[in-house]
């Protein structure tokens, strides 16, 4: 159960949706995360109500086409298969939505089942073995 935020400079509704869409697609890909296991805020940021700051930290020139993507999710992945979703983010970013894979920034944060609520007010994964 991924929770996605995503973060682009000065973009409109197509765009957010394609990436968006090749997030998703890599967590399932990468993870075998559930098809329907889609939770995700997507938001453009134009410089005026919204802003992104970036430098070319680690030689990695970075430009206005720059996308953050935080994922938040639980503990239990290899460092193999992050490094493969890390991959598979960046490909279908510049295959759905033209991101230049330069410009694709993913951060991973994972914690346990009891940090999870999906509604109800219940957490559902305590005592459960789903994803």
């Amino acid at each position: 159960m991924p929770f996605v935020r995503i973060d682009a400079h000065g973009t409109d509704a197509d765009r957010l949706d394609a990436l968006g869409r090749a997030v998703h697609d890599a967590l399932v890909e990468t993870l075998g995360i559930p098809h329907d296991d889609r939770f995700q805020v997507l938001t453009a940021h134009d410089g005026a109500r919204g802003a992104l700051r970036y430098d070319d930290y680690l030689g990695v020139h970075r430009d206005e086409g720059i996308v953050f993507v935080a994922i938040t999710l639980r503990a239990g992945r290899t460092t193999g298969r992050k490094q493969a979703l890390y991959r598979r983010i960046a490909e279908l970013a510049e295959a759905y939505a033209g991101t230049e894979p330069r410009n694709v920034f993913v951060t991973l944060t994972e914690n346990g089942s009891a940090d999870w609520s999906l509604g109800h007010g219940i957490a559902q994964y305590v005592g459960s073995g789903t994803c």
